[in-house]
């Protein structure tokens, strides 16, 4: 079990979907949720983004536009 608390992902999914309303965003594969949980995943267990990715069942180009896409939310 990872031991990222749930409080944290859904305070970064928020911020996720705050800035997916703010770009008018079109639809995505992962929801806010998953998308901040795969971020956290990668950054906290160090995993590749093709394992972390795979593990969501999603393709290893989505899980990087996925985390590059959150990291720079915050620019």
């Amino acid at each position: 079990m990872l031991d990222i608390p749930h409080e944290v992902v859904e305070h970064d999914s928020w911020l996720i979907c705050a800035g997916r309303r703010e770009l008018r965003a079109r639809w995505r594969r992962l929801s806010c949720f998953q998308q901040a949980f795969l971020v956290l995943v990668h950054l906290r267990k160090n995993e590749t983004l093709h394992r972390v990715g795979a593990g969501f069942g999603v393709s290893t180009a989505t899980a990087t536009a996925t985390a590059t896409a959150t990291a720079t939310a915050g620019r």
